[in-house]
């Protein structure tokens, strides 16, 4: 009996019969393997919305998510990234999951905080668990990390973004869907009825949950934005929990709607391969005004 094929098996015979299918054979597989995936795209977005205090206008905010560190992404091209995010001059910075694909297992991990310290923002650094963060009993080894580079880790938690005038926003952060224990209903305690409140989850697909708590805006990560795209045919995987909405911009419900980003993330993981998927930075700035 023949034995199972295992699942990173399967994925690369599917990708090459694609490539095939499409004609692009050695070629493509080069240009996924190695062009695409340090192709990076930088996406701005305006953030505007009636309850952001006109002392917030122009904040911007730089999202990062799914760097993956291990996995055919590596402390050099790390260092360029923390380089490049600080080009930007952030005012804030949102790092949302998956900093390292198997945190038990990096023999790197020494130089990983003393980069991520390296990062400047003018009001601050936030960031949330993704699933890679809880596994390989990475849980506490990614607190430690994040916490060392100054970073503020919020978990089933919420904190006031405030400028010099007293003026604020919220900020929530939730764990992660897969191997955490998201509490929604934990984080909002502290968040002002009035507040602008912006969600931080890894997993994009928490937004049908967030909708019913008031959230305005949600940024995420996870999906890699399907990490691997065929024409006409569409992602090869997406991973659960970003079923519904894998990329990009998205308006959720009518009458008091919520908006989510879903951010393509960096590196990749179970297949070192980026196909019309190109990793991301986003900007976002802050607008007072009509949402």
């Amino acid at each position: 009996m023949p034995k199972k094929i295992k699942r990173r098996t399967f994925l690369k015979r599917t990708f090459g019969t694609f490539l095939t299918v499409l004609g692009l054979g050695s070629g493509g597989y080069f240009y996924a393997n190695r062009i695409e995936p340090s192709l990076l795209e930088i996406k701005r977005i305006e953030i505007k919305h009636s309850l952001i205090p006109p002392s917030f206008n122009g904040t911007t905010i730089v999202q990062f998510s799914d760097t993956h560190l291990g996995f055919h992404y590596n402390i050099n091209q790390f260092k360029k990234l923390v380089e490049k995010i600080n080009q930007l001059e952030p005012d804030l910075i949102f790092f949302t999951g998956d900093l390292l694909d198997e945190p038990n297992k990096f023999d790197e991990i020494n130089k990983v905080a003393p980069i991520l310290k390296q990062l400047n923002a003018t009001i601050g650094k936030y960031c949330i668990y993704g699933n890679h963060d809880h596994g390989g009993y990475g849980s506490e080894i990614y607190r430690n990390l994040m916490e060392f580079s100054s970073f503020t880790v919020l978990l089933n938690e919420s904190l006031l973004i405030k400028q010099k005038d007293g003026t604020s926003i919220s900020l929530l952060g939730i764990d992660d869907r897969m191997l955490g224990r998201p509490n929604l209903e934990t984080a909002m305690k502290q968040v002002p009825k009035d507040s602008f409140k912006l969600l931080l989850s890894h997993a994009p697909d928490v937004a049908d949950e967030a909708l019913n708590y008031g959230v305005h805006w949600q940024l995420s990560g996870h999906s890699h934005g399907g990490q691997v795209k065929i024409p006409f045919v569409g992602a090869l995987v997406i991973p659960p929990y970003a079923q519904n909405y894998p990329e990009g911009l998205y308006t959720i419900g009518q009458d008091n709607p919520l908006s989510l980003y879903v951010n393509r993330g960096i590196g990749t993981t179970r297949l070192p391969f980026r196909f019309l998927a190109k990793p991301e930075l986003t900007v976002f700035t802050l607008s007072s005004g009509t949402n």
